[in-house]
């Protein structure tokens, strides 16, 4: 087992463990931690805890100390040459006539490295692009080229729900999201509605699936011919989240609807599965 606290190096971004040592680290404050890219400047979000080896990669970088307001007020001066050196790149991007888009400029903590990020729809030959920006800023320099998820999650924006981007706002991760889970919860196939502003599907059909799937795994398929008290038929929709069938019933010529219990308790399906 191991001693963690959990680190965060943005709102929304990704959290790390890292060994507290002998300090004595609470949730909510500043530390100054040693990462593989240098020194960085983080909020503990996870209290300290034991882990096992499986849930950390080894070895455990450290916690070198408390954040005081001298590490605060050099974060918020790399956030203002972070700024300029927006800027600068945009101009030279500009002169050199590349095909990308300039997301964002993040200086290290402890200035070693400017990282530049950029989306572009191939690859792109910056290597002259990386020596003007060398000679300028000289210090280690970082094109990365991210995807439009990611675009998103550092620029922010308002989704179709009229709430801040979840990924910008609260998701660390982003999991996989299919069209499947569109259907299995009957949601309109239409990509404008089941889109971000990312351009990919929402990251919100993945929050409800699990419960979906476990719902429709205890009524019929579609398509199944069951028996109903008002005869046999034929399965042509289902609510999901009501428990609902809608049976087409040959003898009545219509359809009709009827609860996942009054199925059981017909006996046309079993209250433990139906697959």
């Amino acid at each position: 087992m191991h001693h963690v606290v959990g680190v965060r190096f943005k709102k929304a971004g990704k959290i790390y463990y890292f060994d507290p040592v002998d300090l004595e680290v609470s949730k909510g404050e500043f530390v100054i931690v040693e990462t593989a890219r240098g020194i960085e400047f983080g909020k503990v979000v996870i209290g300290r805890k034991q882990v096992g080896e499986k849930d950390v990669v080894l070895p455990l970088k450290r916690v070198l100390r408390i954040a005081n307001s001298k590490d605060k007020l050099t974060v918020e001066e790399n956030k203002a040459a972070a700024k300029k050196a927006f800027e600068t790149c945009i101009e030279k991007i500009s002169e050199h006539n590349l095909d990308m888009k300039l997301v964002d400029v993040e200086y290290t903590f402890d200035r070693n490295k400017v990282l530049f990020y950029f989306t572009a729809d191939g690859r792109i030959d910056f290597r002259e692009l990386v020596k003007d920006l060398a000679a300028i800023f000289r210090t280690r320099i970082e094109l990365r080229q991210i995807g439009v998820r990611d675009e998103a999650k550092m620029l922010g924006g308002i989704g179709p729900c009229g709430r801040v981007l979840c990924c910008s706002s609260f998701l660390g991760d982003f999991e996989p999201v299919s069209i499947k889970m569109a259907k299995d919860q009957s949601l309109s196939l239409n990509p404008a509605k089941i889109s971000g502003l990312c351009g990919r599907l929402m990251c919100c059909l993945k929050y409800e699936n699990d419960s979906y799937e476990s719902a429709k795994r205890e009524l019929p398929d579609i398509g199944r011919e069951i028996e109903t008290p008002h005869g046999k038929g034929r399965v042509v929709g289902l609510n999901i989240l009501e428990q609902m069938v809608q049976v087409e019933v040959y003898e009545q010529e219509r359809v009709l609807v009827f609860s996942l219990d009054e199925l059981i308790e017909y006996g046309t399906v079993s209250a433990q599965a139906t697959k």
